[in-house]
C-alpha cells in the first residue's frame, strides 16, 4: 500500500559523515540536483571529516555551504582540525557536540526559519560508550527541550557515537519528543530505518560520504597494518569508488512527526538510474 503523504510536509536531508577532499566533491557534485529532484527543504551534512579524514577547514566547509547545506554537524574529530576553535567561533553554522562543556568554543544547536510559522532546531550530541567522557547526552537533550518555547521547532538530533545500543536507547527515550535521532560516526550504514510509535525517525547510523574501496574511508592497506602490528601508522584516505550515503527524513507540519525514511546509498554514476520523487 502506497503511503499518502500530507499536503503540508518538509523533507529534510541528512549526509551521513563526510570524508575527504572525494567526498566533499561527490557532495558538491550531486547535492544541487539531489535538492531539485527530491524537493528537499534542508540540508544537515556530518563534515567532522572533510579536511583530509580529519577535522573542518574553513575552505571545505564554505564549499558545503555554496553546494545547498544549511548546517554542518561533527564529533569527535572536530579537534583534530588545527583551526578548530577559530572555526567554531566564527560560523554558527558549524557545530561541535552539544554536551562537551559550555566554556569550550562553539555550539551544538543550529536554529533555523524554514518556512512560515515553521522553524528547526539541529542537535548535535555525542555519546559515552566507548568514547572521551563528556556531558550526559540524555540529561543535555532534556535540557535543551525544557527551554523550548510556544513556537517549538522541529527537532533533528546528530547522535554522533560508537555504540549501537546507546543510539537505539536515545531514539526511544526521545520518541514523540523529536522528529529524528539520526546516528553518526561508524561510517558504516545501517539498514534498520524506521519510525518509532510516537513518530520519531531513526537509523542507527547513516554511514560514510567518501571513498568506499577503504576501511571506513581509510586506505585498507594502512588499515591492515594497523590491526596486524598493533602500533599506529599514518593515517592515509582510501582512494577508488566513492559512494554518498544519507537520509531523507519527511516530516508533517502540523505534529512534526516523521511520516517517512528513505536511506540513500549510491555512487554518482548510479544516482542516474535511481527513481525521484
Amino acid at each position: 500500500m502506497e503511503l499518502i503523504l500530507p499536503e503540508k510536509m518538509m523533507r529534510v536531508l541528512l549526509i551521513g559523515d563526510i570524508v575527504g577532499q572525494d567526498g566533499l566533491e561527490l557532495t558538491r557534485d550531486l547535492l544541487p540536483r539531489m535538492r531539485h529532484d527530491h524537493k528537499i527543504d534542508f540540508v544537515i551534512a556530518n563534515g567532522e571529516n572533510l579536511d583530509k579524514g580529519k577535522g573542518v577547514s574553513e575552505f571545505s566547509a564554505q564549499k558545503l555551504i555554496e553546494a545547498g547545506v544549511h548546517v554542518i554537524t561533527s564529533g569527535n574529530h572536530i579537534w583534530d582540525g588545527k583551526d578548530a576553535d577559530r572555526i567554531l567561533n566564527k560560523y554558527d553554522f558549524i557545530l561541535r557536540p552539544h554536551n562537551y562543556p559550555l566554556s569550550i568554543p562553539g555550539k551544538g544547536i543550529f536554529y533555523s526559519d524554514l518556512k512560515s510559522n515553521l522553524k528547526i532546531a539541529v542537535v548535535n550530541l555525542q555519546g559515552l560508550s566507548y568514547m572521551h567522557p563528556i556531558n550526559c547526552p540524555f540529561t543535555t537533550i532534556d535540557e535543551i527541550l525544557s527551554r523550548q518555547d510556544k513556537q517549538r521547532p522541529i527537532y533533528i538530533i546528530d547522535f554522533h557515537a560508537e555504540s549501537t545500543a546507546e543510539k537505539q536507547a536515545l531514539a526511544w527515550y526521545l520518541d514523540g519528543k523529536v522528529s529524528a535521532v539520526i546516528g553518526t560516526h561508524t561510517h558504516v550504514q545501517t539498514a534498520d530505518e524506521r519510525i518509532l510509535p510516537k513518530g520519531t525517525g531513526f537509523i542507527t547510523d547513516v554511514g560514510m560520504t567518501g571513498p568506499s574501496d577503504g576501511v571506513i574511508g581509510m586506505d585498507r592497506e594502512v588499515a591492515i597494518k594497523r590491526f596486524i602490528e598493533h602500533r599506529p601508522h599514518y593515517y592515509k584516505l582510501a582512494e577508488g569508488i566513492t559512494r554518498f550515503n544519507g537520509i531523507l527524513i519527511d516530516i508533517n507540519e502540523r505534529d512534526f512527526k516523521s511520516i517517512k525514511l528513505r536511506r540513500l546509498n549510491f555512487s554518482k554514476a548510479e544516482y542516474n538510474g535511481i527513481k525521484t520523487d
